[in-house]
């Protein structure tokens, strides 16, 4: 659990260390707003150090008060949104410090080491109990792992090697029954939970292309407001006007961007932890702004769209054969065959009431052979049964004269229509009847895919699958369009081609085969359920194994960008309306009284105010920047413009109000 108080406590304890000058330097704003408060308080210390005043100490000790907070809002903003991030990668991340692992050598003893101790390649053992250290590729052994510490998912996953969907597994999860020998794939501290670690503690970072454009935008205006300001001195020394340098100070703050500087990493770090509560490793924070502007998906199927693994989901008896009869020969045949599908076609059979019957018989197993393309099983009754692909099990049948039933044709066509894998089963030669094999898809695909596809962005299923189960599957998945019998290198050619349009292209994939085009891609999207090169040759791994979430991932790109902006727009136009205000209390001539709108009488109860409000805006933005902007429409063509009117019109007129406010608590509090 997150202790929200021990957030706050060490968030204000680190913004106090930041204002370290060397940690403030690396940000404009925030050290001239410093240089301006060191000024201050040599004024509240010494008020006539550059000449004779009418400012009291009182004064320039509040307007030194006032210059504190607004850095300390600036640092405490910053503060809060990387601890929260901290906090929760902190209790994603499961193991702390070492652990004692069992490591297995050459020979095949085994010797107990610490985690820090392991390298990559290393082979390690883990049993019923054992926490896995770091990520790696199962090798041997088949194992239930518990991933609800990283996924949220309760139902335990079932590893085991030489599987796209099973074979990997991720540092912090938990065996649950039996064991598994495990490659390591990551180096220490490289896995994928502490690439995400590093990036909320902000380790290595490197701005994204819109903090750079962000960060000029805030220097420029920086060193434009203080060469006006310097401008401005220099003028009116000369006509021998004296201004209070307090005066100045006050116009420079007002008219430097210290509001937009003290949410950007707010907004920023805020924006990253969405991602994290996505369940969403992003292996780089540029992919949240990529991800806001894609235009174009391609999405593997198997795996990825379905589950994977195909499933027996019905079986289908022929002749004068009853379904019971089909269903004890689909068990009998697939009892000792360990791939998923036969496992499904085990779990099928027991729901028709076939129990286990076959360890006291004397039975010859014949395993699956990719040449045959069937298995089976003999019976010391004589009886022979086997199961495999319709044209194999046809063939057999047919060169030793046995019985096929006309409509056994006309039901495998139905099936294989329907985007399923039809197997045959046969019983002494006589084609007994047929399995429905299906790969699933995953659950609520569709609905989400047509919130993409209303959104403008266009899905494309690439498979190697032929053209009948291809268009089965996009259909029931929502999906726009398909590419069926394509080749790794066909992915990656149309990935190309669309980027030489100039579109921004995602890919979502999970399998070795997916890694060249996921790497390709702009946005490339693991499946955490896949490969150990899926998920390294991409930016984005979903811990859930979901491909709809893309859609999350593109709302919380597009809620950064939206965000960011509103709130720069924001900071400029309130700037604008604070200098409209307190242009009349600093020049006194009498053609800038025009701009006094509030009709304020005492020019320092103005400047006070004024300062106020600019040290008021970062706490009360704070919510905004950390929760991000809501978006509810994420296909509304104006949606960014429509927040740049708002939030731009709310920085001319808030100032206006609030400063009226605040002037007449002044005004009160002085007198």
């Amino acid at each position: 659990m997150i202790n929200h108080y021990n957030i706050a406590q060490r968030s204000l304890l680190d913004s106090i260390k930041l204002f370290n000058p060397i940690t403030t330097i690396r940000n404009p704003v925030l050290f001239i707003t410093e240089c301006c408060l060191i000024v201050m308080v040599v004024l509240t210390i010494k008020p006539d150090l550059f000449g004779s005043t009418t400012l009291t100490k009182e004064i320039n000790l509040i307007i030194s008060l006032i210059l504190l907070l607004t850095i300390l809002f600036s640092n405490l903003a910053e503060s809060l949104a990387r601890n929260y991030a901290k906090a929760l990668v902190d209790s994603l991340r499961i193991v702390h410090g070492d652990i004692e692992v069992k490591r297995v050598l050459d020979n095949g003893l085994i010797e107990y080491i610490f985690t820090s101790q392991l390298n990559k390649n290393d082979i390690i053992k883990v049993e019923e109990g054992d926490l896995i250290p770091i990520d790696g590729e199962v090798i041997d052994g088949v194992a239930t792992v518990d991933e609800s510490a990283i996924t949220g998912e309760s139902s335990p996953v079932l590893k085991e090697p030489s599987t796209d969907t099973s074979s990997s597994v991720t540092g912090g999860t938990r065996i649950l029954t039996d064991w598994l020998l495990i490659k390591i794939t990551s180096e220490q501290g490289q896995s994928y939970l502490d690439q995400m670690v590093n990036i909320a503690e902000g380790i290595g970072r490197q701005k994204t292309p819109g903090e750079i454009r962000l960060n000029t935008l805030v220097i420029t205006s920086t060193i434009l407001s203080l060469c006006l300001v310097t401008i401005l001195i220099t003028v009116f020394n000369y006509l021998k006007i004296k201004i209070e340098i307090s005066f100045w100070i006050a116009l420079l703050i007002a008219l430097i961007p210290t509001t937009i500087s003290g949410l950007i990493n707010s907004i920023r770090i805020a924006g990253f932890d969405r991602m994290n509560k996505l369940n969403v490793l992003a292996m780089s924070e540029q992919t949240l702004e990529i991800a806001s502007n894609l235009n174009i998906i391609y999405l593997d199927k198997t795996g990825t769209i379905t589950f994977g693994n195909r499933i027996a989901t019905e079986f289908i008896s022929l002749g004068a054969n009853s379904i019971i009869d089909v269903a004890k020969a689909a068990y009998m045949s697939s009892y000792y065959d360990q791939t998923p599908e036969g496992k499904s076609i085990l779990a099928l059979s027991r729901r028709y009431g076939i129990e286990d019957g076959i360890k006291e018989m004397k039975v010859i197993p014949h395993e699956f052979n990719s040449h045959i393309r069937m298995s089976g099983i003999d019976l010391e009754n004589g009886e022979i049964l086997r199961k495999g692909a319709s044209d194999a099990i046809k063939k057999m049948v047919i060169s030793k004269n046995g019985k096929i039933w006309e409509n056994t044709d006309q039901v495998v066509e139905s099936i294989s229509i329907q985007g399923g894998t039809p197997l045959l089963i046969s019983k002494n030669n006589e084609i007994i009847g047929l399995i429905h094999l299906k790969d699933i898809i995953k659950t609520s695909l569709k609905e989400r895919f047509k919130e993409l596809h209303n959104t403008g962005i266009k899905t494309i299923m690439c498979t190697g699958d032929n053209n009948l189960t291809a268009k089965v599957i996009t259909k029931e998945a929502g999906i726009d369009e398909y590419i069926a019998q394509a080749k790794p290198q066909d992915k990656i050619l149309l990935i190309r081609e669309n980027q030489a349009k100039g579109l921004i292209v995602g890919m979502i994939g999970d399998g070795t085969n997916d890694a060249p085009a996921l790497a390709q891609a702009d946005i490339g999207l693991a499946m955490n359920s896949g490969t150990i090169a899926a998920k390294e040759a991409s930016n984005l791994i979903d811990l859930d194994s979901n491909p709809a979430k893309i859609i999350d991932i593109i709302k919380t790109g597009k809620q950064l960008i939206i965000t960011r902006t509103s709130l720069t727009m924001f900071s400029f136009t309130s700037n604008i309306a604070k200098c409209i205000i307190i242009l009349p209390a600093i020049i006194p001539f009498k053609e800038f009284q025009i701009l006094n709108i509030l009709n304020l009488t005492s020019n320092i109860s103005m400047i006070i105010s004024v300062l106020a409000l600019n040290a008021l805006l970062i706490p009360s933005l704070m919510p905004v920047a950390l929760n991000g902007i809501k978006i509810k429409n994420l296909t509304h063509k104006y949606l960014v413009l429509q927040n740049l009117i708002i939030f731009g019109m709310g920085g001319l007129i808030a100032p206006f109000v609030s400063i009226k406010l605040i002037v007449i608590l002044v005004e009160r509090f002085i007198k």
